[in-house]
């Protein structure tokens, strides 16, 4: 698959990985899919660190050193090692416990989540559009590669996702939940979405009306946890 590589964008069929950690994940996990692996004149291989090279040769990678193609991508002068990979499309199981984010916009936040529900087991991410672009290349270094371990999938709006998976309790994360997390006693045996809204205007008062309206309860101090805390919070609950 030859390609004249650019600044990412969205309409490309191609993404980036930026970083030795996400590009050695993407290998190990989807290595079908990578196109080839840019490496840095900078690049430097010693006895303490992975090496890149080899990692390629084993799994018959294609990599070349080409600053020109790294710099017209526009990575940061530290990254030494970029992945070129083909984007793919994924299903849910309809087995398993999902997160599902509504309308997410912020990359960071969405690639810290996609992390944290890889770290507690959760394999399923479900998003409800419009959100962030999963493949951009910002979300796959917050996730550290761990969006390559992940089965996502996007939904025009909620109401596609809820009959889709009917066998899922659905536990909606509001600021005024109807019950606390921390008095919430869910049955460990079923599989559970965990829903959660937009960084700056959460769930809309329609979710209190769908499956379980949770609150993760905090001083008056402040208005609101972080999305990617509050998640982290709920996940840990339901998956400890």
């Amino acid at each position: 698959m030859e390609i004249s590589l650019k600044t990412y964008k969205k309409s490309f069929e191609y993404s980036y990985t930026f970083g030795m950690f996400p590009t050695i994940e993407l290998i190990s996990t989807r290595p079908s899919d990578v196109i080839k692996i840019l490496v840095s004149s900078n690049y430097k291989v010693d006895s303490s660190s992975l090496n890149i090279f080899e990692i390629c040769e084993n799994n018959n990678i294609k990599i070349e050193v080409n600053d020109k193609q790294i710099n017209r991508i526009g990575a940061k002068e530290n990254c030494y090692v970029i992945g070129v990979f083909k984007k793919y499309e994924c299903n849910l199981n309809f087995d398993k416990s999902h997160i599902v984010l509504v309308n997410p916009s912020n990359m960071g936040n969405m690639g810290t989540i996609i992390r944290t529900l890889t770290g507690f087991g959760l394999k399923d991410l479900a998003i409800i559009s419009p959100g962030a672009d999963i493949f951009d290349p910002k979300v796959i270094r917050a996730s550290m590669g761990s969006v390559f371990r992940i089965n996502f999938k996007y939904f025009d709006n909620f109401s596609d996702y809820q009959v889709t998976f009917t066998k899922n309790k659905l536990y909606t994360f509001m600021l005024d939940g109807a019950i606390s997390l921390k008095e919430l006693n869910h049955n460990k045996n079923e599989n559970f979405s965990l829903v959660f809204g937009n960084e700056a205007t959460g769930l809309d008062e329609n979710f209190a009306k769908i499956g379980t309206s949770v609150i993760i309860k905090h001083t008056d101090e402040i208005d609101s946890l972080n999305l990617t805390i509050a998640a982290g919070i709920a996940m840990y609950e339901f998956c400890s």
